[in-house]
């Protein structure tokens, strides 16, 4: 839009003698000053050479050159003919104030019908106005010059009768001052077209048709964007189906279950954006693992730009309380089961449930899996509960007991055996390989010997046959192998890599030194003896012990084909998606328990993944002893889930009653029997004990919470019968709203009170032991050598705390030497302050590597700690916040919340805000020049790939669709700000 070319061609001025304005006065003076007509033939079009540039982007190139060979026949063409009206020859690409130009002469030449140029241009003009406040005060300024105090008709007349020069001057003019829109004139026939297709869409799903829509409700341009970003040309035929279910048409709930990679995740996603773009509605999509969550804001962060929608995470300390409130766009709420819990706590206490108009969720199966089981089904409940018009989607690969689910979730169920890539599973027994077979009596019948000839001396270090196993794929295909535990990861990889022929050092030879490099640059020039021997030959292990820079660089290092092998703990099947051509799964074991169906299908799902193999294979190693345990896992059924309230007492149904007279959804002991009747608890209450009805539970743990001083209860009379009302004491109030566990909440509040009575702030370690999580001290066994040099480092002010949290010096030094210990100290509190000394060193050092060495402990439980510390911290902030007398931690946790979160210099923190970006990657973009967040979102993908060490296209093109709906997201937060300072009130008087 912008070029050297004068915008008004050859006239040199306003007011030359033989400009257009001229030529416009002899004019006027000729016309009768009855005449009503249409307008008579005049110069050439005010800034016709302007309208060149507000064409298509793909007429650039030729708009410079039709302005100059137009130039010469300005003087002698008409601006119209005397047949046609102002918007017949081409408004489409005239700047808005000659469109407004035009309508207002059309106007004062009162013709009898509205042009069609103008017509179509109406809507384009009108949504200008706004952006060109100058051309409101062009158009106004004739009527000001008429005063106050002349009647309307007159006014119309001394209007009429104005001079046409002075009209155009004032057009002109704005059009000077004001600077377009930089939007084309394709841009904005496609944004017509989308709007109009959503329109349709829209039109269509409320309508009891089967005829959907163009793309299943929604406008065609999904369907492109899915063959753009995810390479989808075509849904597989149960996909199809689903979508097309009678029962999602009702929008009744569903639960469907396909194996893994059956493409369930993309059926969410289409009813997801149907909710968003056709049903203009909110979306909660809750995810079991924070990086699964991000992975998923990262990929639909691209359609969020496209489509006009905001993605938001709400993950670890991410998440605002209650969202914003948003009138023009709608959000994708991407949570955890922790964090979705608390985002619907928020959206009933500020009665916005009902904009909730979807909740899917991904790996169902969780709901029976301890406290985040139980987290899950809290949710689920009170969404079923306090919003009828809310739909509910689960799925999982691993469903037993679906009947129970079905009746909790009041949900129709879906079930397909599809596999895009088959599946061949083998059970490897001494030197047989054994295929499953269900048809075969004891599950599996004979398929072959391996043919690998081992030594002797590799038979000692290779008794499971596992590098015949993994030479079989690897280099050309991709391979995993699921070891019981960390160290057995690191032994197996360190093991396969010894052995291994030298050629497959020179496979992609220069990429994987690469990799070595940046895994140094990750840790100050350290790096894991392990990972420096094995990298070299394609292998690497995959655990919690890493960093999350070094996990991050494995990934994605694996999914370029960098990495041929990767040794990995069970928690990988669960995560992100790293397909394999073979997985092998070194044992039967998850630790020290045998292994789970459930998780059996899971580890090997992750073989034979759709669009990147063309099978799978999947072998279990297992001994003989273990033989009849292994025929029954491969025989037996899928785990039924269990409803877990009861047995996480304090974060499970303790935790919900809190709530539920928190949330205002119940308030008598009938009202919250009556809610506990549509937990999935309440649907299995007949597997309960014979001594404690369902009732017998809740009494007792109302009971409890009145004891605790979280509830308390009121007698009523009503009706004649004696009714107990119950209400939230303050603290009760601050316990739910934080995701306090009930068992810690007394001890907090005690710990955040004996804190105002001397907070020591010369350093943030006090507020750091406050921000220490509970759950984190019973894993911990300080090296007391270590506790002392760090206590002995601390300055005067700095051991006054240890003092004032109960850890005397003299305790540190007795442990340290050895001396026996008479005085009784609280481990816990012993815990916690040595914790808090490795966040305090994370915090002055930002090097996990370091701190790591400095306290003896893995890389891994630090960065655990790290994250676990940040969430606590924003939990800990929300609890402060309903607590008037701790007012004064509100500013200090908030502080501290977003230094745990990032843990890296200031300058760094913009960046990394961006979903997937990480430390080193933050680093990278600083260097190359990219430092704020509006860097990022305004940067060429290209560029970035060219700049930025070991960045795909593909990651270059996500980050920054990140940073753009991040910085999208602030802005519209702003104006959401704005516009509320700005409204009136209702009970204005």
């Amino acid at each position: 839009s912008d070029s050297d070319e004068d915008m008004f061609g050859d006239y040199d001025s306003f007011c030359g003698s033989g400009s257009l304005l001229a030529q416009l006065e002899d004019l006027e003076r000729m016309r009768p000053q009855g005449d009503e007509g249409a307008v008579p033939a005049a110069g050439p079009a005010p800034g016709a050479a302007h309208s060149q540039r507000a064409g298509p982007a793909s007429d650039s190139a030729a708009g410079p050159k039709a302005a100059r060979g137009a130039g010469s026949q300005r003087h002698g063409s008409p601006l119209l003919r005397s047949d046609e009206e102002a918007g017949d020859f081409g408004l489409d690409d005239l700047p808005p104030s000659q469109l407004l130009y035009l309508e207002e002469l059309d106007g004062l030449s009162c013709a009898p019908r509205e042009s069609a140029g103008v017509k179509r241009n109406k809507h384009y003009v009108n949504s200008c106005l706004d952006e060109i406040p100058n051309l409101s005060l062009c158009c106004a300024a004739d009527q000001r010059e008429g005063g106050t105090d002349l009647p309307v008709s007159s006014k119309h007349d001394l209007s009429r009768r104005e001079s046409l020069k002075d009209h155009l001057k004032n057009a002109m003019t704005g059009n000077a001052k004001a600077q377009a829109p930089l939007v084309s004139k394709t841009k904005q026939l496609k944004e017509a077209v989308l709007s109009e297709e959503i329109c349709v869409a829209r039109k269509a799903i409320e309508s009891s048709s089967d005829d959907i829509g163009p793309f299943y409700g929604l406008p065609s341009k999904v369907k492109e964007l899915l063959k753009q970003f995810r390479g989808i040309e075509a849904l597989y035929e149960w996909q199809h189906d689903c979508l097309t279910l009678e029962s999602l048409q009702q929008r009744k709930n569903l639960i469907y279950s396909l194996p893994t990679s059956g493409g369930k995740t993309l059926v969410a996603e289409i009813l997801i954006l149907q909710e968003l773009l056709c049903r203009q509605k909110d979306v909660l999509m809750i995810l079991p693992y924070v990086a699964i969550v991000q992975e998923k804001v990262w990929g639909l962060s691209s359609f969020g730009i496209e489509l006009g929608f905001m993605v938001e995470e709400y993950a670890g300390s991410k998440g605002r309380f209650p969202p914003i409130k948003r009138r023009v766009k709608n959000s994708l709420y991407i949570a955890t089961i922790e964090k979705g819990h608390a985002l619907v706590n928020s959206l009933i206490e500020t009665e916005r449930i009902h904009h909730l108009g979807l909740v899917v969720v991904d790996e169902l199966h969780m709901i029976g899996e301890g406290s985040r089981g139980a987290t899950l089904e809290m949710a689920l409940a009170k969404v079923l509960y306090t919003s009828k018009n809310t739909q509910v989607i689960g799925m999982s690969a691993t469903l037993n007991n679906v009947g129970d689910l079905q009746k909790f979730l009041q949900a129709d169920y879906y079930t397909n055996n599809f596999r895009p890539v088959e599946l061949k599973e083998y059970i490897k027994i001494r030197d047989a390989i054994y295929e499953v077979d269900s048809k075969a009596e004891c599950g599996f019948t004979f398929s072959r010997l391996l043919s690998f000839k081992y030594s002797s001396n590799l038979e000692k270090a290779d008794p499971d046959h596992i590098i015949a196993l993994v030479t079989e794929v690897i280099p050309k295909y991709s391979c995993l192998i699921f070891c019981p535990t960390k160290k057995n990861c690191e032994n197996v990889a360190a093991m396969v890599c010894k052995y291994l022929n030298r050629d497959f050092k020179a496979h992609r030879e220069k990429e994987k030194q690469d990799l070595i490099k940046n895994l140094k640059a990750i840790g100050n020039g350290s790096i894991c003896p392990v990972l420096k021997q094995t990298i070299p030959f394609g292998i690497a292990y995959h655990h919690s012990g890493l960093t999350n820079d070094e996990r991050k660089s494995i990934e994605e290092a694996y999914s370029a084909g960098v990495l041929c092998l990767l040794a990995c703990t069970a928690t990988l099947a669960a995560g992100v998606n790293l397909p394999a051509r073979r997985v092998i799964l070194r044992a039967p074991y998850v630790a020290r328990e045998f292994l789970k169906k459930s998780q059996y299908k899971q580890m090997i799902g992750r073989a034979g993944r759709a669009g990147i193999d063309s099978a799978g294979e999947s072998i279990l190693i297992a001994q003989e002893k273990d033989k009849q345990l292994v025929q029954d896992l491969i025989s037996s059924p899928l785990e039924n889930c269990y409803s877990n309230l009861l047995p996480e007492f304090n974060k499970g149904i303790q935790s919900l009653l809190l709530s539920l007279v928190g949330l205002k959804i119940a308030a008598t002991l009938e009202e919250i029997y009556s809610f506990m009747c549509h937990t999935l608890l309440g649907v299995q209450q007949q597997l309960l004990s014979k001594e404690k009805s369902l009732w017998d539970i809740i009494k007792e743990g109302v009971e409890n919470l009145i004891e605790n001083g979280l509830l308390k209860g009121k007698s009523s009379e009503k009706d004649d019968n004696s009714q107990t009302m119950l209400t939230i004491t303050q603290l009760g109030k601050a316990t739910y709203k934080g995701s306090i566990d009930l068992t810690h909440c007394n001890t907090l509040y005690r710990e955040l009170k004996k804190g105002l009575g001397g907070l020591v702030l010369e350093s943030n370690l006090h507020l750091l032991y406050l921000a220490t999580p509970y759950d984190m001290i019973g894993n911990c066994n300080p090296d007391w050598m270590i506790y002392l040099r760090q206590f002995n480092q601390l300055s005067p002010a700095e051991q006054r705390i240890a003092d004032i949290v109960g850890v005397p010096e003299s305790f540190v030094t007795k442990k340290a030497s050895g001396q026996a210990i008479r005085k009784n100290v609280d481990s816990a509190v012993i815990n916690r302050l040595y914790l808090s000394f490795v966040l305090y060193s994370l915090l002055k050092e930002t090097n996990v590597w370091s701190v790591a060495e400095k306290f003896n402990m893995s890389r891994g439980y630090v960065q655990s700690l790290l994250t676990s510390a940040a969430s606590f911290a924003s939990c800990v902030l929300h609890f402060c916040e309903e607590l008037e007398e701790f007012w004064v931690y509100k500013a200090l946790l908030t502080e501290l919340t977003k230094q745990l979160t990032y843990c890296v210099k200031a300058e760094l923190i913009p960046l990394m805000e961006v979903a997937g970006v990480l430390e080193a990657r933050a680093k990278q973009l600083y260097n190359a020049g990219y430092k704020t967040l509006a860097h990022l979102a305004n940067a060429n993908p290209e560029t970035l790939v060219r700049m930025i060490e070991h960045l795909s296209r593909r990651q270059a093109k996500q980050i920054v669709s990140s940073a753009k709906m991040l910085l999208s997201e602030k802005a519209a937060a702003l104006q959401e700000e704005v516009d509320e300072l700005l409204r009136m009130p209702a009970d204005t008087p």
